[in-house]
C-alpha cells in the first residue's frame, strides 16, 4: 500500500489540524458557562449518536461491543473521560492555546509509557533526544508559574499535561483494538465514556439546575461534539487509510497552532514569550520523535 502523502492527504491533514485545534477554541468558550463534566459527557454523547448514526449498523459493530465492553470502559476512561475532564478543568484557568501546546506532549509521554510496559516499542536515542527536548519545553511553559509572578495557577498547567499523560496510556492499550474496524473503536470508546461520565455529571453538576445557555454556547457545545470529535474521527480514519499511522499522526505538529491562532483571533488570547519558547521546544521534541527530518538529511549526506 502506498503511504505517500499527496496534495489531497495534506489537505485533509490541514483540515483536522484546524478542527483538532478548534476543539480547544470551542471549549474555551464553551466551558465558561457550562460546568466541566457536564460539558465533557455532552461531547462525548452526542458525538458517539453521531458515530453510531455514520456506521449505521456496518462493521458488526453491536456484536464487538458486547463482546468486548469491558476494554471499552477502560479505553473511554482513559482516553476520553479523564482527559477531556482535566482539559476542560484547566481551561477554566487558561486560555485554549496554551492547553493545546501543553497537550500536545501527549507523544513524548506515549514513547516513555510504551517503553516500559510494551517489549516492541523501546527507547531508541532519537526517542530519547525527543522526549527530552519535549519536557523542557513542558518545564519552560510550567515554570513561570511556579513563581508569584505567573498570571495562570500551576494547577490548571498541569492539569492538561495529566491528560496528555493518560492519552499516552490509552494509545499503547488501545493496541488491543488494532484489529477492530477504527470507527467501531471509536464508537465503542464513546459509548462507554458517556456512561462513564453520566452519573458523574448528575453528582456534581445537577445539569437540571443549570440556567437555560445562550445561542453561542449551543453552538460551541455541538461545534465542539459533531464537528472536532465526531467529524474529526471520521476525517483521521480516512487520512490513516489513505497515508498511513505515522502520516497521520503528524497532526500532533498542527494542533496547537491552530488553536492559538483561533484563540488570538475570536477570544483575544496571548501567549507570553515563554510559551512560545516551550511550545517551540515541544514542536521540535516532536519532529526528533517523528524521525523523518533526521532519516532526509541522513539520505542528503
Amino acid at each position: 500500500m502506498d503511504n505517500r502523502m499527496n496534495a489531497w492527504t495534506w489537505s485533509l491533514l490541514l483540515l483536522l489540524g484546524l478542527i483538532w485545534g478548534g476543539s480547544f477554541f470551542f471549549a474555551s468558550i464553551a466551558v465558561q458557562h457550562v460546568p466541566p463534566l457536564t460539558l465533557v459527557f455532552l461531547r462525548l454523547l452526542l458525538a458517539g449518536i453521531a458515530l453510531h448514526i455514520y456506521i449505521a449498523s456496518r462493521f458488526g459493530i453491536y456484536p464487538i461491543l458486547k463482546a468486548r465492553w469491558r476494554e471499552f470502559l477502560i479505553l473511554g476512561l482513559i482516553n476520553n473521560a479523564l482527559p477531556h475532564a482535566l482539559i476542560f478543568f484547566g481551561q477554566t484557568r487558561i486560555g485554549g492555546g496554551l492547553a493545546a501546546i501543553l497537550n500536545a506532549t501527549t507523544p513524548i509521554w506515549t514513547v516513555l509509557i510504551a517503553n516500559y510496559v510494551t517489549s516492541d516499542e523501546k527507547l531508541t536515542s532519537a526517542k530519547i533526544a525527543g522526549c527530552l527536548v519535549g519536557l523542557v519545553g513542558t518545564i519552560v511553559l510550567i515554570s513561570p508559574s511556579l513563581s508569584a509572578s505567573g498570571e495562570a495557577p500551576l494547577w490548571a498547567l498541569l492539569l492538561p499535561v495529566l491528560a496528555a499523560v493518560s492519552y499516552g496510556f490509552a494509545a499503547t492499550y488501545g493496541k488491543r483494538f488494532k484489529n477492530i474496524p477504527a470507527p467501531v473503536t471509536a464508537a465503542g470508546q464513546l459509548t462507554a465514556s458517556s456512561l462513564i461520565t453520566l452519573p458523574l455529571s448528575l453528582l456534581a453538576d445537577r445539569p437540571w439546575t443549570l440556567p437555560m445557555p445562550s445561542l453561542d454556547i449551543v453552538v460551541a457545545v455541538l461545534a465542539l461534539a459533531l464537528v472536532s470529535t465526531a467529524f474529526a474521527y471520521i476525517l483521521y480514519f480516512r487520512i490513516m487509510a489513505a497515508a498511513g499511522a505515522t502520516n497521520a499522526s503528524l497532526v500532533t505538529l498542527l494542533v496547537p497552532p491552530s488553536a492559538i491562532l483561533l484563540g488570538v483571533l475570536f477570544l483575544g488570547e496571548r501567549l507570553t514569550l515563554a510559551e512560545f519558547a516551550g511550545m517551540a521546544l515541544i514542536g521540535f521534541g516532536l519532529v526528533i520523535l517523528d524521525g523523518r527530518a533526521y532519516r532526509l538529511l541522513a539520505r542528503a549526506a
